[in-house]
């Protein structure tokens, strides 16, 4: 009954990666494993779920999205006070792309940015090998569903990309190990004094 079960998940599971359906694994009071598209219907139970790296951990995306990610990731490089910055990422949010923000602001954010491609100017979109530099409704859409992204929004509800972070992340202060203890030096020791020269009498000869 076991084996007969497992088998059964593996192709339930195997049915919805194809429909691009979320699949939950979930265990029940009893400890009995089930593989559904619905969330468990009790709460407090254990519910094994995968995402793309960097959006919400507990939810999972369809699979052609999730395809799509993996073979063409998008990263968009913006600044503060940019309009066409705001329009871009506006873009792919409605649209429902999962991306990595990264922001340029210092001149290592600068560096960063010339060598993903960019050639200073703003918002810089990357899909995969493609480069869009500046923002374009049309060209970005384009680039997208060339990249195997759906047209109409499907991410999951309570999927978030993540926070922005600097093109040029701050390097990490490396902790030094403290200098050893120096050896104290040996005292010195005056030398002994020299012996007195000998006396000898008057007219007194070797």
């Amino acid at each position: 009954m076991k084996f007969s079960s497992t088998l059964a998940g593996v192709a339930l599971l195997l049915f919805a990666a194809s429909a691009g359906a979320q699949m939950y694994k979930w265990k029940d009071a009893k400890g009995v494993v089930h593989f559904s598209d619905q969330p468990p219907p009790e709460r407090g139970v254990k519910v094994e779920k995968k995402a793309v790296d960097g959006g919400a951990r507990d939810v999972v995306l369809p699979y052609a999205l999730a395809e799509a990610a993996r073979r063409s990731p998008v990263v968009l490089y913006t600044t503060a006070g940019c309009a066409a910055c705001d329009q871009g990422r506006a873009l792919l949010n409605q649209r429902g792309i999962p991306f990595i923000e990264k922001t340029v602001t210092t001149n290592d954010d600068q560096q960063k940015l010339q060598e993903a491609g960019g050639s200073g100017q703003l918002p810089l979109l990357l899909v995969g090998g493609a480069r869009r530099i500046g923002f374009e409704a049309g060209a970005w859409n384009e680039t997208l569903t060339h990249a195997a992204y759906p047209a109409q929004r499907r991410l999951p509800a309570g999927y978030h990309n993540p926070v922005a972070s600097p093109a040029a992340p701050p390097a990490a202060v490396e902790e030094r190990a403290p200098a050893p203890a120096l050896a104290p030096e040996p005292e010195r020791t005056a030398p002994a004094p020299k012996p007195p020269a000998p006396v000898t009498p008057p007219g007194f000869k070797f």
